[in-house]
């Protein structure tokens, strides 16, 4: 029976875990690809779960980039837009 990858569940094997989670299971998914190891039908799950995670990665970065531009509205109620360079993340 194969292995279930951790914090995966049915739906693509999308975790509720952090950024820094996903971005770990990401990096070994990665790793576990590119290796010569494993079948066909457990790097098609890799792969399928590693969108997900990718998804998810996604997902919680636009919230984090929302929550930043919140945090830059005026006392007067302008938003005050600065786009977000990688360096500053």
């Amino acid at each position: 029976m194969a292995k279930q990858p951790r914090n995966a569940n049915a739906a693509g094997g999308e975790s509720d875990g952090s950024l820094s989670q996903d971005l770990a299971r990401l990096e070994e998914i990665v790793r576990r690809l590119e290796s010569d190891d494993g079948d066909l039908d457990q790097a098609l799950k890799l792969f399928e779960e590693g969108v997900g995670r990718l998804r998810q990665a996604r997902e919680k970065l636009a919230a984090a980039e929302a929550q930043v531009q919140k945090v830059l509205e005026e006392a007067d109620g302008t938003l005050r837009m600065q786009p977000l360079d990688d360096d500053d993340l």
